[in-house]
């Protein structure tokens, strides 16, 4: 075993023992998930085959349901859903061109597979870290055939535009002649910020990804959401592509979980988030990017380097058994960023036990 594999089997062994969780969860292990997954009705119906029925076909027609679509489509990975999202547009419009934001997930996370695979160039109507403006996408100067907006942004800090930003950006690009694509693998999380409807929020674009295991805790697996024309394009192109597998039930099962336990939470995840939020951006040093989070996901931003505040992290894990913020990275000359998502086990955390657990791992990243 290398040092790395040794690293993180210890990281791994202490979050299956912790007790006490601020942001993230346990891990469940396999004895648990099929235990969780074998609770559900529904069970003594026949496997998917091949995308064809079971509980795949069950999950994408309540999904196409949830955001007011006419059809959704599984896919093993949301990757391979955007490209064949992009590609549809590309082909309905004559125009390879992908207006889109550097920092999204396509251009930052999926090795470039738009212009690799797909052929399509991307856009940048802005490198500025927040959503762009309907000016800049008017400034690009070269029609483009697809407007794709990631909801939220997530690498500079699960940013959101407002209500009537997000919608005068989906004019402009519909003025441009543009499809538009969002890249909502954390779409659930966006009701309260915007205070609509998920079929409300999703009608503003031609298709929608989302996943089921970011924040609704499945195991795998995405959707793309759109009119019968796309989703007749996508499952020719999910074959193609090689992401038929002959039976997906697991996934779809743990996504249908997610569905009836977690979704219906979320709302709640972001309104408590907003009662911690105050306590770790008054830990000495402290940062929250945004400053007024907009859902329960953001980043806190501490003094030191990331190796003390990973130590830290690892002795309270390993001693206390608590979870306090984890994956501590280097991200600016004395400071270290974490990402922090205020989940289910954060409901039971008062804002003056974050402070006083904080305080205490600041002392001891400051004595590692």
């Amino acid at each position: 075993m290398t040092d790395d594999q040794s690293e993180f089997q210890r990281w791994r062994a202490a979050r299956m023992t912790c007790k006490r969780f601020l942001s993230a969860d346990r891990v469940l292990s396999i004895r648990e998930r099929l235990a969780q997954l074998s609770a559900i009705d529904g069970l003594d119906a026949g496997p998917d085959f091949y995308g064809i029925g079971g509980p795949v076909r069950q999950l994408e027609e309540r999904t196409a349901a949830l955001l007011g679509k006419e059809d959704a489509v599984f896919f093993p990975t949301g990757t391979m859903a955007q490209q064949v999202a992009l590609r549809h547009h590309a082909e309905r419009t004559g125009n390879t061109a992908v207006a889109l934001h550097p920092l999204s997930h396509i251009e930052r996370h999926e090795r470039h597979a738009h212009t690799q695979l797909t052929g399509l160039r991307g856009l940048w109507p802005t490198t500025a870290q927040r959503q762009p403006t309907p000016e800049e996408l008017t400034a690009l100067g070269e029609p483009f055939g697809t407007l794709t907006v990631e909801l939220p942004l997530r690498d500079p800090g699960y940013l959101l535009p407002s209500w009537d930003e997000l919608t005068a950006m989906v004019a402009a690009a519909r003025e441009a002649g543009a499809r538009v694509h969002f890249d909502g693998a954390r779409l659930w999380n966006t009701t309260v910020h915007f205070d609509r409807r998920l079929d409300e929020i999703a009608a503003l674009a031609d298709s929608v990804y989302v996943s089921y295991y970011k924040d609704l805790g499945g195991i795998s697996g995405a959707a793309l959401a759109g009119d019968s024309a796309l989703t007749a394009h996508a499952r020719t192109w999910r074959h193609r592509y090689g992401g038929q597998l002959s039976q997906q039930w697991p996934a779809a099962l743990a996504a249908l979980h997610g569905l009836d336990t977690v979704l219906p939470r979320l709302a709640d995840y972001t309104r408590h988030a907003a009662t911690l939020v105050p306590a770790l951006a008054a830990l000495p040093g402290a940062r929250l990017h945004p400053e007024v989070p907009p859902t329960h996901e953001f980043q806190l931003w501490l003094p030191g380097p990331a190796e003390a505040l990973n130590a830290a992290h690892l002795a309270l894990a390993e001693e206390e058994g608590l979870w306090f913020t984890s994956h501590w990275e280097d991200a600016a000359p004395g400071l270290a960023m974490a990402e922090i998502s205020l989940g289910e086990p954060a409901l039971a955390w008062t804002a003056a036990q974050v402070r006083e657990v904080g305080l205490r791992f600041l002392e001891l990243a400051a004595k590692a």
